[in-house]
């Protein structure tokens, strides 16, 4: 693949490592584990090589792990499905039900994931794109790490320091989502995933739930400590705030650690460093610029990293090249948009035409251009991956959870103040109908921005799509069900002797 596409990304004045001289060394298109390698990771030549440059290591880390988030192809493959982080995203909206797939014209997404073919057969190539996306991306944190000392270094030079922070929290984050797709559900004795914390070249067995959470709970905390008095170029890096808010994430999926996960949350809410969207701000704000306030994390895209229809605006925003504009439509699900109230702003962030071909389209909440089909082929609007807002919503879960309905409430009326004109409801919940709110509002506030499967998973939720799905309407699925998570894939199976025929 062009390395254009892989690591020029402008945030970054340090991107112009290696790509001239090592571009094609930064790549191996093999297959998984073993012999056949997870791919496109840094390395060891490389980093040796940014040592001893003034870019240093940092450098290195930047342009070889936060660029693979949006690196098209990076799943193995040249389907227009597979380009990075927010590829999955839309996975799990749709295998959750709250994005609904109401006109497919090119069949994007129809077979395998909505009518739920590859999460019940290993050899659908979507199971290899997600396995083979998350673990080179823990094969790139791996080889960072190890350059920096290893596993329990704790590196003197700042920059290196910071370094090894972000990178122990995105070989956290990808243990997490490959977590979350493999396993129905947190046991902590089931073995679900081969857990490599080092580059090696040989295969591993599955490790335990157990074994992949800790190993994500200390690669978090590690993190956090690490990442103190860190103040990030730009927000595509992982700061303290985000390692944070990752460790609630990974203790709200394995559950009984409510407490935990809501005073991470509120150390990120007092942090101070975000604001929530305005009510006038909800249906105007296009979600499409890293700049805005309620970002926390994203990712600035520009002309330089030749994102095109292959890509997430190419999939969900009719106001691009896309294929949401010429025939694959992305909604929100109709009983989901039903149960936003009339006087919510953010009802107006979809289409409420029953009449017009793009009924329930996210044509207000999500806006690259001022034209339907775009005015350019190219992707410049910004990829979001983590707002204040879900910070608030996750806090209000878990104080819920935890039985502190007071502070739960306080966290969800904050969301809600900046939506309706009238909060005064959210006084009279308790107990599992306020958990429930929460789960609701959790659900419309963050559509389409793939924590949809997440939220499902921690509240152990059934769904059931509505009418606008063109499969499975009214059928109740449950979060723990087979149809919910992906399977081994094939080739991971046929190379890793350890795993043999032993899938999920």
């Amino acid at each position: 693949m062009i390395m254009k596409n892989l690591i020029k990304i402008t945030f970054v004045t340090v991107m112009v490592l290696c790509i001239n001289s090592c571009a094609d060394d930064l790549l191996d298109n093999s297959g998984v584990s073993g012999s056949s390698q997870p791919t496109q990771f840094l390395t060891s030549a490389q980093l040796e090589e940014a040592a001893s440059t003034n870019l240093g290591i940092p450098a290195a880390f930047v342009g070889g792990i936060y660029a693979q988030m949006i690196q098209v192809e990076s799943g193995g493959t040249t389907n227009h499905d597979d380009f990075g982080q927010k590829g999955y995203d839309i996975f799990g909206d749709m295998l959750s039900g709250d994005m609904a797939l109401s006109v497919s014209t090119y069949g994007w997404y129809r077979s395998d994931i909505t009518e739920f073919q590859a999460p019940l057969d290993y050899t659908f190539s979507r199971n290899r794109m997600v396995w083979r996306y998350y673990y080179r991306i823990v094969r790139s944190a791996n080889t960072v790490i190890q350059n920096l000392g290893g596993n329990d270094a704790v590196p003197e030079n700042d920059a290196n320091k910071f370094a090894m922070g972000q990178a122990k929290a995105m070989r956290a984050h990808s243990y997490f989502y490959l977590a979350q797709y493999f396993q129905k559900e947190y046991v902590a004795s089931e073995p679900i995933l081969p857990l490599y914390k080092e580059p090696i070249n040989t295969n591993l067995p599955k490790s335990t739930a157990a074994e992949v959470y800790e190993l994500m709970e200390s690669d978090l905390v590690d993190a956090i400590s690490l990442l103190d008095g860190f103040n990030r170029t730009a927000k595509n890096e992982v700061n303290q705030d985000i390692a944070k808010a990752l460790l609630a994430y990974v203790l709200g999926a394995k559950g009984g650690r409510d407490t935990e996960v809501a005073t991470l949350t509120q150390q990120v809410i007092d942090a101070g460093g975000y604001s929530m969207l305005t009510s006038g701000e909800v249906a105007t704000n296009c979600f499409c610029d890293v700049n805005t306030s309620s970002w926390m994390w994203g990712i600035d895209i520009t002309e330089n990293n030749g994102l095109d229809l292959i890509s997430w605006w190419g999939q969900i925003d009719a106001f691009s090249y896309s294929y949401a504009w010429a025939g694959d439509y992305k909604a929100i699900d109709k009983s989901l948009f039903d149960a936003i109230p009339a006087n919510d702003a953010r009802k107006g962030q979809f289409l409420n035409n029953p009449a017009s071909g793009r009924y329930l389209q996210p044509l207000f909440k999500f806006f690259a251009s001022n034209t339907i089909g775009g005015a350019s082929q190219v992707v410049t609007a910004d990829y979001v991956y983590m707002r204040i807002e879900e910070i608030y919503l996750l806090n209000a879960e878990a104080n819920a959870k935890s039985g502190n309905d007071f502070a739960a409430r306080t966290s969800l009326k904050a969301v809600l103040a900046n939506r309706i004109p009238d909060v005064s409801y959210v006084d009279a919940l308790s107990g599992q109908a306020l958990q429930n709110e929460i789960y609701l509002q959790t659900r419309i506030e963050l559509w389409g921005e793939g924590k949809s499967y997440l939220a499902m998973k921690r509240n152990k939720a059934t769904t059931v799509r509505g009418t606008n799905h063109l499969s499975f309407v009214g059928v109740p699925i449950p979060y723990n069900d087979e149809r919910m998570q992906f399977e081994i894939p094939l080739d991971e199976i046929q190379n890793n002797p350890f795993i043999g025929d032993q899938n999920n």
